[in-house]
Formats: C-alpha cells, sequence, structure tokens
C-alpha cells in the first residue's frame, strides 16, 4: 500500500486522537464516584431491609398493644358490672355474695396481670419506633449521600464527554483527509492491536510494540520509497516514518 508521507504522519495525528478518546472513555468509566455510589447502594439496601423489619416490629406491637388494652377493658368493665351488683344490694344470697366478691378480687388480679402485659408491650413498642426513627434517619443520611455522589459523578462525566464530543470532531475532520484504503487499515489494525494501530519509528524503534527493529528490517525500511506504507515486523502496525526514525 502506498500513502503521501505527508498523510501517513497525518495518521499519527489521529492515532493521538483514537488514544485520546480511550483515556477519556476510561477515566469516564473509572471515576472514584461510581464505586463510591455501588457501595452506598449496597448500605442504603440494607438500611431499607431493617428499617422493614423495625417497621413491621412497631406495626405488630401495636396490633398487640391494642388487643391487650381491649382485653384490660373487658375485665375492669366486667369488674365494674360486678362490683355494682354487690353495692346495690341485688345480692342478698350469702353464697352468691361470696362468690361475687371472689369473682371481683380476681378480676383485679387479671386486670392487674392483663396491664402488665400493657405496659411491656408498650415499652417494645417504643423500642421499635426508636428503631424506626433511626434508621429512617441513616436512610436519609446514605441517600443523600448517594445523591450527592451522583451529582459529582454526573458532572464530571459531563465534563468528560464534552471534551470527548470536541476530541471526536477533531478526529473526524483529520482522519476525513487520510486515504480511505489506508484508514480502513489502520482501524483494523487498531481494533486487533488494543487500539494502537499506527505508530511512530522513532530511534530505531516501533512506539507500537517499544521494539527496537533488526538491522536487516531497519535496511529495508531504508530502501523502500517515501510513500510506501511500512509495517512493523514484531506488532504488525503501521510504521510511520519521520526526522527521527535514526535511518
Amino acid at each position: 500500500m502506498n500513502a503521501a508521507p505527508a498523510d501517513q504522519i497525518r495518521l499519527l495525528d489521529v492515532q493521538a486522537l483514537d488514544v485520546r478518546l480511550q483515556q477519556l472513555a476510561h477515566k469516564r468509566k473509572s471515576l472514584p464516584e461510581h464505586a463510591e455510589i455501588d457501595s452506598l447502594t449496597k448500605d442504603l439496601t440494607q438500611l431499607r431491609d431493617l428499617l422493614v423489619a423495625a417497621q413491621t416490629e412497631e406495626s405488630d406491637t401495636a396490633r398487640e398493644q391494642t388487643k391487650a388494652e381491649q382485653d384490660v377493658d373487658q375485665v375492669r368493665q366486667r369488674a365494674a358490672r360486678d362490683q355494682q351488683r354487690l353495692d346495690s344490694g341485688a345480692v342478698t344470697s350469702p353464697k352468691d355474695l361470696e362468690n361475687l366478691q371472689k369473682e371481683i378480687v380476681s378480676l383485679a388480679k387479671r386486670q392487674g396481670d392483663l396491664e402488665d402485659i400493657v405496659l411491656e408491650v408498650m415499652e417494645r413498642r417504643e423500642s421499635a419506633q426508636e428503631r424506626v426513627a433511626e434508621l429512617t434517619e441513616r436512610t436519609g443520611a446514605v441517600q443523600g449521600r448517594i445523591d450527592e455522589a451522583t451529582a459529582r459523578r454526573n458532572a464530571a462525566s459531563g465534563e468528560l464527554e464534552a471534551e470527548a464530543a470536541k476530541v471526536a470532531k477533531e478526529r473526524e475532520v483529520i482522519a476525513g483527509a487520510v486515504p480511505a484504503d489506508l484508514l480502513k487499515l489502520y482501524d483494523k489494525l487498531r481494533a486487533q492491536q488494543g487500539g494502537i494501530g499506527a505508530a511512530k519509528l522513532y530511534a530505531r524503534s516501533c512506539q507500537g510494540c517499544r521494539q527496537e527493529l533488526a538491522i536487516t528490517e531497519l535496511n529495508e525500511i531504508r530502501s523502500a520509497a517515501p510513500d510506501t506504507v511500512v509495517r512493523c515486523e514484531n506488532c504488525r502496525r503501521i510504521l510511520v516514518r519521520t526526522s527521527e526514525s535514526g535511518l
């Protein structure tokens, strides 16, 4: 393949811009905010699971408290009715009076036991409510950190994308001046060789694979016409000759 020396030099400019585009893409992908957001999101998921569990416990104890309070109220009402019967004098039989008094005493004990249960449930509910409040606050704080990190990531990514768009436009202009067949070969080699399709021959070394060329290869390149597109024998990339090639 032949191409004017100026076009081959221009290919190095395209390569430099392609390297810059790769660097910008890697930088966008490697922004520290990505890892920060991932870590915080995991923390947030765990906190939300704990919050749901705490809310469920609070809801369960609320129903348990309501039930216990209803039980206390039923016993209290029954005791009040018995006391009213006792105070009214309607019960005259000594045995009935004794049974009624025993029932009032029993209901009082039952009421006390149930009130203890209510207090115990209330304590558990209060503890659950405190846990809900704590986890709600922690969840909100982590979400805030995620939002802040996301804003930083988006701002940094936006700057990099803007620079990439500018570089891509410059690349389009310069590549447009490179012969189609040379650019096609370059793009093919770039895809095969980790993003580097053309390299400068500098001080008798290929700047693509960083290998010094053998004397026989150098002699072949010296004898090649200026418009001949030469390739590195080691990495097969396009070698671009300049005044710094050491030929």
